[in-house]
């Protein structure tokens, strides 16, 4: 056999990394390219649609589920393909980013899925997406293992038969990866960088380990995104020679958009659908993103007021867990993001029994599994499950046919009773500038104030910032929410900052640049589609 031509990609902007001529290689790249060339256009399509419906939006102020696909809503007799045996069980999933330590703590924590996040957990830095491909093809064939040089603490895998099953999650449509460009200078799109890698390199291994190329899909909007996702697999399983229907994927319902759409989304991805994720961070900035121009019955209050047994968020909840088990998928349940402090029993015992509360809900009500940032947090989330499953691997046989939702109740922001608070606007303040800190020095997943936040974390916040601002909120303490008062928090927060870590490691931190960054996003006229847009373009390396 001849060696595979040349790449038509070029590599830029990169310092050489070790080991990444084991990821870059030519056939690799080769793959890459060619899914760069048949889908890239259609990705750009879109995205270009993405922006015509937010524009419907704005000038209506509602959703609807489709006229045009009732039929596929009404036809009873489709079904997703059977989850293969790898993914039948998935009572409790772990996330976490691919870096070397948690890739075999997560692996390693009893949970029977690991999200292995190249997305919101991940800070895009091009070391991070090639050194995470490198881990992950080490730990499948058992050479990984890491040392901390700060507690001399070593880590090595368990035996086989006791790690998570693997289910990646590249970047979202809407990102590129500046470091991989084609002959005319174009970026690659970072889903596809992710996705081709990993699975160019990994999805034979992983049939012969018994498993396979497994999914999570990230900030889809509409069943044709997922339409574009499927033939990515199709034409990806036909390029390597391995059975269509190989892959699998679970979409995360994150977006407002697509709550209208999990029937059609599902549907298009038949044949490759494992099953659906209810998300929260992204859920509540999708409809600030979507619903900002729509007055004050769309404003949100405090982010933590906004609990899963919401009205909106129930009728989200439910009407997920009737879809997937309508169609035979998966219904997998939100994040607990709780991170056990070392030093305080009393925090972590109020926490815990949140945590409890939450797994027991999202179990009873009929989800097959639920998400935790902490290996710690999975016996919990794991009792929960047992106790509704038993032996059973799932509980699609819970239709929920009691479970009716109208279009209507998805968006009834104005049924709750909270309201934006001034310590609210701190909150958001803070996480914003500690999360984004820590997004420019390379970390996507961020422990502050004993919880795990990702990029999600920060679309929230600075789109609650955004939305107060534009909507004239007044907090209870008659403070008005304005660019000056943010403004003002945000300064004080800074300060704040300096005054706890001194002013050498102050300096020695990226605080100015991600004070700036998030005021900028926060109070642009222009609302930004995503922070990670204008992030990435200071993101280092």
């Amino acid at each position: 056999m001849s060696a595979p031509a040349p790449s038509p990609l070029a590599i830029v902007d990169a310092e050489p990394l070790p080991r990444q001529e084991e990821v870059l290689t030519d056939a690799a790249l080769a793959f890459v390219a060619e899914l760069h060339r048949r889908f890239t256009p259609r990705r750009d399509e879109l995205l270009a649609r993405r922006a015509e419906r937010r524009a419907e939006i704005a000038r209506t102020s509602t959703l609807d589920f489709l006229p045009e696909t009732a039929a596929i809503r009404a036809d009873d007799s489709w079904k997703v393909a059977p989850a293969p045996a790898a993914l039948n069980d998935r009572r409790v999933e772990i996330t976490g980013p691919t870096d070397r330590k948690m890739t075999i703590n997560a692996l390693n924590s009893g949970a029977r899925i690991w999200l292995a996040d190249f997305e919101d957990a991940s800070a895009p830095t091009w070391e991070n997406v090639v050194l995470g491909q490198v881990n992950m093809a080490d730990a499948y064939t058992r050479n990984i293992d890491f040392t901390d040089e700060r507690t001399g603490k070593s880590y090595a895998l368990r035996p086989a038969e006791e790690l998570a099953t693997v289910v990646m999650r590249p970047r979202g449509w809407h990102l590129n990866e500046r470091h991989l460009v084609d002959a005319d200078g174009t970026p690659v799109p970072g889903a596809l960088v992710d996705f081709g890698l990993y699975f160019f390199h990994n999805a034979q291994r992983l049939l012969d380990l018994g498993k396979g190329p497994y999914f999570y899909l990230p900030k889809t909007e509409s069943h044709l995104e997922a339409r574009l996702w499927n033939d990515v697999f199709v034409f990806a399983q036909d390029y390597v020679g391995i059975p269509q229907g190989t892959v699998r994927a679970t979409v995360l319902i994150e977006t407002i958009t697509a709550a209208y759409e999990m029937e059609e989304i599902l549907y298009e991805l038949r044949d490759h659908a494992s099953g659906l994720n209810a998300g929260r961070w992204d859920y509540l900035f999708s409809i600030v993103k979507n619903f900002r121009d729509g007055g004050p019955r769309f404003v949100l209050p405090d982010r933590n007021a906004v609990t899963m047994t919401a009205p909106f968020m129930r009728a989200y909840t439910e009407l997920l867990v009737r879809t997937c088990h309508k169609r035979s998928a998966h219904a997998i349940g939100g994040m607990a993001a709780f991170i056990p402090s070392r030093r305080d029993e009393e925090v972590n015992k109020v926490a815990f029994e949140k945590v409890k509360a939450d797994k027991d809900r999202e179990a009873n009500d009929g989800f097959d599994g639920s998400w935790v940032a902490h290996p710690d947090l999975v016996p919990i989330a794991m009792a929960s499950f047992d106790a509704v499953l038993g032996e059973k691997p799932n509980q699609k046989d819970r239709l929920r046919e009691d479970v009716d939702v109208k279009a209507e109740d998805l968006i009834a922001v104005d049924s709750l009773a909270a309201k934006p608070t001034y310590n609210g606007l701190v909150n958001a303040v803070q996480v914003g500038i500690r999360y984004i800190e820590a997004w420019l020095r390379g970390l996507g997943a961020v422990a502050i104030f004993n919880l795990m936040e990702d990029a999600a974390t920060a679309e929230i916040s600075r789109s609650q910032i955004w939305q107060w601002i534009n909507a004239g909120v007044q907090f209870e303490n008659g403070e008005k929410a304005t660019p000056e008062l943010a403004r003002k928090v945000a300064a004080e927060e800074l300060r704040n900052i300096r005054a706890e870590l001194g002013d050498e490691a102050f300096a020695a931190g990226h605080w100015q640049q991600a004070h700036d960054l998030l005021l900028e996003v926060s109070l642009d006229e222009d609302y930004a589609d995503f922070l990670t847009l204008p992030a990435y373009e200071q993101l280092k390396g």
